[in-house]
């Protein structure tokens, strides 16, 4: 039952971020699609002992590789996907303690959550990043594909 709530809150949270950030309404219900896939990856890996950061990472090229595919389809702008589909992945918690860590002068675990931060974020960061690559890489493998058989039919004749 914990995992059926867990993915029900990550799509809620997706789609309303989504909603907040006037996405089309078209695109809500794959804005929580996409960041429930990225929880649905998350959320396991992070329970069995993976690393957070590497939970996050992976968790964000999954977001990423749907985001693109989603965009592709419904050829709306990838971006509107992957700001929804990242937000439940987002550090907010860890960051909010960190900066209470540091009004209360507890600058040690003020230090260390805020570096937690900056290791999640920049796993997030990274994931997108990745799954860009991956997009390009699959867009020239395809043009280069295209060109063989163009350049086999054109030797034919």
């Amino acid at each position: 039952m914990t995992i059926l709530a867990q993915l029900v809150t990550s799509f809620f949270a997706a789609s309303g971020f989504a909603v907040v950030f006037n996405a089309p309404r078209r695109s809500l219900w794959l804005c929580g699609l996409v960041g429930m896939s990225g929880w649905i990856i998350y959320y396991p890996l992070m329970t069995n002992g993976v690393d957070v950061v590497g939970a996050t990472a992976v968790a964000a090229i999954v977001v990423g590789i749907f985001s693109q595919i989603c965009a592709r389809v419904y050829k709306t702008p990838v971006i509107i996907f992957n700001v929804a589909g990242i937000i439940p992945l987002v550090p907010g918690g860890i960051a909010y303690n960190a900066m209470r860590s540091f009004v209360e002068d507890n600058y040690n675990v003020g230090i260390e959550l805020s570096a937690r931060v900056m290791l999640l974020s920049g796993a997030i960061a990274i994931g997108l990043i990745f799954s860009e690559v991956i997009n390009q890489l699959n867009k020239k493998y395809i043009l280069c594909k295209k060109t063989k058989q163009q350049k086999r039919r054109h030797e034919g004749r």
